[in-house]
């Protein structure tokens, strides 16, 4: 049989690593997908590196049209990244007749809802198991190995370098700007690293999670986003001290009122598996009624763990290629009939429970005030450390740190009892608030 012929659009990295483990790997993938697989044409404005990596294994291209023109490929695969181009370049390859694969999560997160529908249209797949978690076949077992379950809650540390970094800070003891700078000379971190350290990379992949979970469309400006820059290693000992670690989570949950769709630095049980992930690693666990807890790790980002998950994708679409469109498996895990209109909550509505961290002065009464705003607005205290004053501003100092633990409650509650405590005039500076997540 004639192997399947695809165009790829961008060889940097994950395209250069997915050109050399096809062709490593090439007779083990005939076996499996039941024909051969074959990167035919490659476009990049850089063709001279582009043709020192396929050499004379395909045709390199600077338009990335030209490849999608092209009536023998069957397959188009995008790694150009961003909203603008990538996205009229897919939905003109969908208008080919081209099935799409594609890693990029900013794209499907915001643009999915149109991207998809206009394949379901043409018949085509879009597949994009190399969008979350790097190398992780997460969007498949949410897909098709958890089919049978109601879907809980996920909560995945989806963001490799914000990882890297809350690891650095915990093991090290120095602050996030300290870190930031090492994570850059290493290569862990991008020159502009606003995309991960602020939560919006883990954003877009926790949406299309969520998607799949539970039947919605993505609806990524719904997101609830919050990043790692103001966390400091303070914040990260009292954690420890405490028996939590720090993490970036990307969590997506099922409730009476709605889906929670959020990511935001949170404790973690130091005893979860989860709070054990360390360096650039990923890891993401999933809830079903049925299977109780999984957890899924491994990494998150790089050029052939990448590129394995865009491979994963070339096997499913050449398995299914000949395939009724109505027999594969829906982008969206549900068929488009059966999409849910569950609304995705407001963070004011969202329950769990909270880390306080406090500069206070240093007298009387303090601790008695602030617990006493908390109790009138209903808050459980779980649990109160109160430092010396000595450990927190040296010998002779007036101001201590007072962290407080609290049960669950409603993050609308918790946002109108922190402004009452940050007018009280013991309160010196502004108060830290951390998310908590047992996750059991």
């Amino acid at each position: 049989m004639k192997p399947i012929q695809v165009g790829l659009l961008g060889i940097g990295t994950v395209g250069s690593g997915t050109f050399q483990v096809l062709q490593r790997n090439q007779a083990e993938i005939r076996g499996r997908a039941g024909r051969g697989i074959e990167i035919t044409m490659v476009a990049d404005l850089d063709v001279e590196r582009a043709r020192a990596i396929v050499g004379d294994q395909a045709r390199v291209v600077n338009d990335a049209r030209a490849v999608i023109a092209n009536p023998e490929i069957d397959i188009v695969v995008e790694l150009i990244g961003g909203y603008g181009i990538a996205k009229a370049l897919v939905l003109e390859a969908i208008a080919a007749g081209k099935h799409v694969v594609t890693a990029n999560k900013a794209l499907l997160a915001v643009h999915g809802t149109e991207i998809f529908a206009a394949a379901s249209a043409k018949g085509v797949m879009v597949a994009f198991e190399a969008a979350v978690a790097g190398g992780i076949p997460i969007i498949k077992s949410l897909r098709e190995g958890l089919t049978a379950n109601s879907i809980q809650w996920i909560a995945g540390i989806i963001n490799g370098t914000t990882n890297f970094i809350l690891s650095e800070m915990r093991d090290k003891g120095l602050d996030f700007e300290v870190v930031l700078k090492e994570a850059q000379r290493l290569g862990y971190a991008e020159a502009d690293p606003t995309f991960d350290i602020e939560g919006v990379d883990a954003a877009h992949k926790a949406t299309l999670m969520s998607a799949i979970a539970y039947g919605i469309p993505v609806q990524f400006d719904k997101a609830y986003v919050e990043g790692i820059t103001r966390l400091s290693a303070s914040d990260i000992r009292y954690a420890e001290q405490l028996g939590y670690r720090i993490k970036l989570l990307g969590i997506t949950k099922r409730t009476a009122q709605g889906i929670e769709l959020r990511v935001h630095p949170s404790l973690v049980p130091a005893k979860r598996l989860i709070a054990n992930v360390e360096g650039a690693m990923n890891a993401v666990m999933v809830q079903g009624d049925a299977v109780g807890t999984t957890l899924y790790y491994g990494k998150g980002a790089g050029a052939e763990p990448t590129a394995s998950a865009v491979i994963a994708d070339l096997v499913d679409i050449t398995r299914l290629h000949t395939a009724d469109s109505a027999h594969r498996v829906p982008h969206l895990a549900f068929q488009p009939d059966a999409m849910s209109d569950a609304p995705v909550l407001p963070m004011s509505e969202v329950v769990t429970s909270y880390y306080l961290r406090l500069r206070v002065s240093d007298e009387a009464g303090v601790l008695a005030r602030v617990t006493g705003i908390l109790a009138s607005a209903g808050i459980s205290i779980d649990a109160v450390l109160q430092r010396e004053a000595d450990e927190v501003g040296g010998e002779g100092s007036t101001q201590t740190d007072l962290i407080i633990l609290t049960h669950d409650t409603r993050e609308g509650t918790m946002n109108t009892a922190l402004a009452e405590m940050q007018g009280l005039p013991t309160v010196l500076a502004p108060i830290t608030r951390i998310r908590k997540e047992e996750l059991a």
